[in-house]
């Protein structure tokens, strides 16, 4: 009899590990997509997933996706601190009929997506829809094509969104649209070219506050960059440093018509030029505070009429 009950507790024991080494595989740190891979796989280097929504079930919070090779990896919904990687090699998302990636994660995470070209086929949603997360990384991405937004962010809680190195084009709604219910979103684009979008470059709204560096804001069919804060009592920002905003409608624009927030565009050392109305524009309950220090000429009006300067060193 003992020797029976010792047999059934080894057996239990062994199921018991079975069980939890299955868990561990079915959530590893690293996974990995390929084009000819297949989502019943482990996602492990030598049998990897086709898709990105096949894998990230498959990968342990914190942990990585990787493209293994050139493929087309599909739309995917985020709802856990993880980053995808296309870095080295062709990883897209053709998002027709729908969004790219939506990021609905806790208040917690961290998301990061690195190296991925995100196709709207005319008819996609929006590019990345962030809902929810701590702070959402976006590196060496292209981002194009889609019916509205290339980015938008409007969580229900702080959050950050931190873009670099990174193009927002062609798509029929703005470039990059940021608000917040809550206290604050956080913004920064470093090295991006947000160009050709059906409505503003930039829009920035209550609640948003937004720093760009280095970067080219073109062609977009209202402003380069729109600071909008709609609401009674909100406040928009928008600072911009060392960029090229040209060939819009209007350059910079901080307010507009019926806004009762306070709207606010810092700029310094910017070419601002070619724009076909004015180079910088205030509406209600709009700012523009300049260094003095842009080059702002060759627009329909040129000039900075109505604007605060605050001087180097302030």
């Amino acid at each position: 009899m003992n020797k029976f009950r010792f047999t059934i507790k080894m057996l239990a024991i062994a199921i018991f590990m079975l069980a939890f080494a299955s868990m561990a595989q079915a959530q590893a740190s690293r996974t990995w997509v390929s084009g000819v891979g297949d989502d019943a796989n482990p996602c492990s280097r030598t049998a990897p997933c086709k898709t990105w929504a096949g894998a990230i079930s498959k990968t342990a919070a914190c942990g990585e996706i990787d493209a293994l090779d050139p493929g087309g990896f599909g739309a995917v919904t985020i709802t856990k601190s993880i980053t995808l990687d296309g870095t080295g090699t062709f990883a897209s998302i053709l998002a027709s009929l729908t969004t790219g990636i939506i990021i609905n994660a806790a208040a917690t995470d961290v998301v990061t997506i690195r190296g991925i070209s995100i196709n709207g086929f005319c008819n996609g949603i929006r590019g990345i829809n962030v809902l929810s997360a701590k702070t959402v990384n976006i590196e060496d991405c292209v981002i194009f094509r889609f019916a509205n937004e290339g980015i938008r962010v409007a969580t229900t809680a702080a959050s950050n969104m931190n873009i670099r190195n990174s193009v927002i084009r062609d798509n029929a709604g703005e470039g990059i649209s940021l608000t917040t219910t809550a206290s604050l979103v956080k913004a920064t684009l470093d090295n991006c070219r947000v160009s050709g979008n059906g409505a503003n470059g930039v829009r920035v709204l209550a609640g948003a506050r937004l720093t760009a560096h280095n970067s080219v804001f073109s062609h977009n069919a209202a402003n380069g960059i729109l600071a909008d804060a709609v609401g009674a009592g909100t406040v928009a920002q928008a600072r911009i440093w060392t960029s090229d905003i040209s060939l819009n409608t209007q350059g910079v624009a901080a307010g507009k018509g019926g806004n009762a927030g306070s709207s606010v565009v810092e700029i310094a050392q910017n070419q601002i030029t070619s724009n076909t109305a004015f180079g910088a524009i205030i509406g209600t309950g709009g700012i523009i505070e300049t260094f003095s220090n842009n080059s702002i000429r060759g627009n329909g009006t040129d000039g900075c009429t109505g604007c605060t300067s605050v001087g180097p060193g302030n």
